[in-house]
């Protein structure tokens, strides 16, 4: 919304403030202050033309980019499996390194405090490689083979992302795929065997994560948690943040930490401080929900999440901050459940929010309710007249995050009726659940609000509706013989199994019921409660006509095309007939005790590129998971780099133990719980890579930043979740958005082999348009729709019928089932 006013004011008003308070540095602010971000612009691409003679620049996509701590370098690493440096002051190539990997770079990072000297790479092929690039002095950009100094080869999967602590030039940290933190010491040796080795000996292991996955709150953790993003507090360094292959990041304090361990043995996966993940996905109970990215934020108070096939979230540290909220197990049903609240919980506000840097904040309290009573009406406008919900949903955010403080409890509880109403209308991935958040804050203000009781039933069954649309989904693939056959009432591992369904319709019962008690002369409230129970009686009738039969198997089919049905249930002579095709040691690394398929989908560099414009092609990996397969339990391609004479009872005792520890056991090692989202960040759209960042933008880390599969890049305002900018950053997807650390300048990254730099430049300040650069404001809520149409499409179902149509097994026989390499997921 053009007309909303921007929480840091004017420049001229941040620099006076210079004078009356000396405490504060007006140059964070400055940095990425409104006027400037509103400018962004692309200045230019960084790319070097290609020789006759020599290839300059990055042939692939451009899968990591990175600033030095001064901010006169920028590192890239492409599918190209080349390092580039970048001078900032010129927009030049400084150096081209030819790393020596196999596979695509996805990470690389300047060495701190090392003169800019050493950088380090992870990639593909497990390796993490370390290079100085004082070897580079006095050669051309026609001379890039240098050795790198050293070598570590213990990872058995892709390295996604490395991590640097501030002053620290001897150590860099590895999280990788493998479900492995790594601390790698520069002074331990220049090397290490790879992994398989017998003589693999390597004890660096700092987080040994290959049991600790979990697909909800409740379960205990057993599954490899696949490493996708790490982060150190520059801040606080010894708080180390991991995000992988579940909903949930965590908080390690390195300092708590068991000593180094060696990679032969399992070990249970160690007690974090806290975990992090947005309620309404703590129970989610889905495996292909996973994070592509974590980081801290500049002052190390915040977390950033960004998930695959989801939003960007925000989150505290400090759990005890006002905006922030703690659950454990059941939290998420309770808010849900119809139980008395007394009036007035949240009448006032806390006293941290009434004084800011100890000067009163209620000097133009008047001016600021009236802007709060004319937003609200606005909102209340655009629900009653039917228009496009998002611009009202913007401005209840404006008066609820940016000025909370100011507004009394009846019109905080109006506002927060209003944006559930609307995001109930806007329908956009779990717009259900936040809308259950607010109704629920709205009945802590008012237990006798009608209107409360009423969305909160409303929302109820969009949740409902919401699992309904995904078990229908899952039955057309079943019909099409693209998954096992799913029996309704077996359905042990839905979001929403049978039983709970009927609980949902029983809750949103509850609440239709009290609206209409509230104010019996509304006609909605007795509507709602016919409609409820019609859809109860079905539901009930239903699950007693339903057999108890347990899931039905199909046959494997004939001929050269294998079902995914025919993977799952063939016979166990077939499969383990199968298993010796040629695959390497590393890739044979998810066995565990029960038999499952794991899948991953991406896309990238040349393979992402059709000759049609906006189709992406990439490929699905899959990984077996065989039960009661001790011999590769204990190899090197499992993770636990042990040769195949050390797979002994008690090689493979922490492994057996984690997986089938008592509820006692595992209860005592995880957190008592879990911190919630502050805010969501919503318009990109992730689901195509597993390297999509989402960034702070400057020292203050007053917006946040994310790619998204549509191309373009996003930038949204961190207190009230606005969204302020999107550009045009790459023809297929954006991945990587880094904030320069004093300018106001950021680079990006994606598909494309360029890098793209964004400065301040544009003649003409805007919101959201990005003018030559970017969409039309006419088209940001259709690009907006058109990227939430994607989430709602993708990673829900068991296995998405668009990429099985895509990924179709046509040259495999049966009786050999060889695994696909996906390039960059």
């Amino acid at each position: 919304m053009d007309s909303l006013a921007f929480l840091d004011g004017n420049i001229y008003n941040l620099l006076e403030s210079r004078l009356t308070d000396t405490r504060y540095d007006a140059n964070l602010s400055l940095q990425t202050h409104s006027s400037l971000i509103r400018r962004l612009s692309q200045e230019r691409e960084l790319e070097c033309f290609m020789d006759v003679m020599l290839h300059r620049g990055h042939q692939g996509c451009v899968n990591t980019i990175s600033w030095n701590s001064k901010g006169s370098l920028l590192i890239s690493g492409s599918d190209d499996t080349q390092i580039n440096i970048w001078r900032y002051s010129s927009r030049k190539l400084l150096h081209s390194i030819e790393t020596g990997h196999s596979t695509n770079i996805f990470c690389t990072k300047f060495v701190p405090e090392t003169s800019d000297e050493l950088v380090v790479s992870g990639a593909g092929d497990a390796e993490v490689r370390l290079f100085n690039l004082s070897r580079c002095s006095g050669r051309g950009l026609d001379d890039n083979a240098i050795a790198p100094s050293a070598v570590y080869q213990c990872h058995t999967r892709r390295v996604k992302k490395l991590a640097v602590e501030v002053g620290n030039p001897h150590v860099v940290w590895s999280a990788s795929e493998d479900g492995t933190l790594r601390q790698h010491d520069f002074r331990d040796g220049a090397s290490c065997p790879p992994a398989g080795s017998s003589h693999q000996e390597c004890r660096n292991i700092l987080l040994d994560l290959r049991c600790g996955a979990k697909n909800s709150l409740a379960d205990p953790p057993k599954q490899i948690l696949a490493l996708k993003s790490c982060d150190i507090s520059s801040t606080r360094p010894h708080l180390l943040l991991v995000g992988g292959s579940d909903a949930f990041a965590r908080l390690y304090d390195r300092r708590m930490l068991p000593p180094l361990t060696s990679c032969r043995k399992r070990m249970s996966p160690p007690p974090c401080v806290n975990y992090f993940c947005p309620m309404h996905l703590s129970e989610h109970g889905r495996s292909s929900l996973h994070l592509t990215h974590v980081a801290f934020s500049p002052n190390g108070e915040e977390v950033l999440l960004s998930y695959s096939g989801e939003h960007v979230y925000l989150m505290d540290v400090n759990h005890a901050g006002r905006s922030s909220m703690q659950y454990s197990v059941g939290d998420a049903s309770k808010i849900m459940s119809f139980t008395p609240i007394p009036n007035g919980v949240e009448l006032h506000p806390p006293t941290s929010d009434i004084f800011r840097n100890d000067l009163p904040m209620r000097r133009n309290i008047a001016a600021r309710l009236a802007k709060c009573r004319q937003l609200v009406e606005i909102a209340v406008k655009s629900l009653e007249e039917g228009t496009n919900p998002v611009y009202g949903i913007e401005a209840c955010n404006e008066v609820l995050e940016a000025h909370g403080s100011d507004i009394g409890p009846k019109l905080r509880h109006e506002c927060l009726c209003t944006r559930a109403a609307l995001l109930l209308k806007r329908k956009w991935k779990n717009d259900m659940h936040m809308a259950i958040r607010d109704c629920y804050n709205a009945r802590r203000i008012n237990s006798s609000s009608f209107i409360a009781h009423y969305y909160m039933a409303e929302a109820l069954e969009q949740v409902i509706l919401d699992f309904l649309m995904k078990l229908s989904i899952e039955m057309i693939l079943t019909t099409m013989q693209l998954v096992p056959k799913v029996d309704f009432v077996a359905m042990n591992q839905d979001e929403l199994s049978l039983s709970r369904m009927l609980s949902k319709y029983k809750e949103a019962l509850d609440f239709a019921v009290a609206a209409q008690c509230l104010d019996p002369s509304n006609s909605l409230g007795a509507e709602k409660v016919d409609n409820i129970k019609k859809q109860l009686a079905a539901a009930e009738a239903e699950k007693n006509n339903k057999p108890n039969d347990g899931p039905a198997r199909f046959e494997p089919r004939a001929g050269r095309v294998l079902s995914l049905s025919d993977i799952l249930y063939r016979s166990e002579a077939n499969s383990d007939a199968s298993q010796d095709g040629p695959r390497s040691e590393r890739e044979d690394s998810d066995y565990g005790e029960e038999l499952e398929v794991d899948f991953e989908t991406s896309i990238s560099g040349d393979e992402g590129r059709d000759v049609e414009d906006n189709i992406l092609h990439g490929s699905l990996n899959l990984r077996i998971h065989r039960r009661g397969d001790s011999s590769r339990e204990t190899s090197g391609a499992n993770g636990s780099c042990g040769s195949p004479s050390s797979s002994s009872q008690s090689d493979r005792l922490p492994y057996q133990v984690c997986a089938y520890a008592s509820e006692a056991v595992l209860n005592c090692l995880q957190p008592e719980a879990v911190i919630d989202m502050k805010r969501r960040y919503v318009g990109h759209c992730n689901v195509g890579t597993d390297i999509k960042q989402a960034s702070f933008l400057g020292q203050s880390g007053d917006y946040i930043a994310s790619g998204s599969d549509d191309g373009r890049w996003f930038i949204w305002e961190k207190k009230t979740g606005r969204l302020i900018k999107m550009l045009l950053g790459d023809e297929a997807v954006v991945n990587c958005v880094q904030c320069h650390p004093f300018d106001c300048v950021v680079a990006t990254s994606g598909i494309d082999n360029t890098i793209k730099i964004w400065t301040p430049s544009a003649p003409v300040p805007s919101v959201v348009a990005g003018g030559a650069a970017g969409p039309e404001t006419a088209n940001v809520l259709e690009v907006m729709q058109n990227n939430q149409q994607k989430l709602w499409r993708t990673r829900e179902p068991i296995l998405p019928y668009e990429l099985l149509e895509r990924f179709r097994m046509h040259e495999f026989s049966e009786g050999s089932l060889h695994p696909f390499e996906c390039a960059q997921s």
